[in-house]
């Protein structure tokens, strides 16, 4: 998961964030829709929606905004989008896993092939690199919640599989199937978790140069910029050094 939590410190300490909320919002949105669509538009009802409307929380989403996301799910004109999952190489040999949820599939896939070759990448076929990455669920607590040692109790206590804990916060990583069963059980403990939600988590990572890194931020930035793409994750991993660098 280098590659991803990189790019986002990244981006965080270049303050790139703020330029691009309102893009943010929109993705969040699109989210809740879906969600809301897919099942009932209550979210105690469901748990889909129940967990994008906590991630839109996390990014201090307007309540008018996630109440709009969900009452467009219920109008009869609202677009109905398919979640499409591309997957491809970056420079350096790197894999990149592109998730996108789209009313278009020509238009999404004819963009994202098409950012990928200008970028020095190439588009593959689907399967091509995922088999390097784990479908997990990342579950993503404050450092209010507690200490390293608290919080690593109450992952084993749920069941989790792996706990990262820094001065940001927590993240807790878990199966893909158990996700919602072991937020559950560290609301209990931890409270609520700040964010919820299924990551592609790479195997082993694939050390860059400066160079490299520099064009993989082009490429998953102009990626992250599509209105269609929701995630972009890469097995990438850079030297602090040059992380400092890229940063400044």
């Amino acid at each position: 998961m280098a590659g991803h939590s990189q790019f986002k410190n990244i981006m965080h300490r270049k303050g790139r964030q703020d330029s691009v909320r309102s893009k943010m919002f929109s993705k969040l949105a699109r989210e809740i829709t879906v969600a809301a669509k897919a099942g009932l538009p209550d979210p105690t009802m469901n748990a889909s929606l129940r967990l994008a409307i906590q991630n839109a929380k996390a990014q201090s989403m307007p309540k008018d905004n996630i109440d709009r996301a969900i009452k467009k799910a219920a109008g009869s004109d609202g677009e109905n989008y398919d979640a499409v999952r591309y997957e491809g190489y970056g420079p350096g040999g790197t894999a990149i896993i592109v998730e996108a949820l789209t009313d278009n599939r020509n238009r999404t896939a004819s963009n994202v092939r098409s950012i990928f070759t200008k970028a020095g990448g190439a588009l593959g076929e689907t399967g091509s690199v995922s088999f390097s990455f784990d479908h997990v669920g990342e579950i993503t607590y404050k450092p209010e919640a507690g200490d390293a040692d608290k919080v690593m109790e109450a992952a084993i206590e749920a069941g989790a599989d792996d706990v990262e804990s820094s001065e940001d916060g927590h993240t807790i990583i878990c199966g893909f199937e158990a996700m919602n069963e072991v937020a559950k059980a560290l609301e209990t403990t931890l409270g609520e978790a700040e964010t919820v939600k299924a990551i592609w988590r790479a195997q082993n990572n694939v050390p860059v140069d400066e160079e490299k890194a520099q064009s993989l931020m082009r490429l998953i930035d102009s990626l992250e910029d599509d209105d269609d793409v929701q995630n972009v994750y890469s097995n990438f991993e850079v030297s602090e050094e040059v992380m400092a660098k890229l940063s400044a």
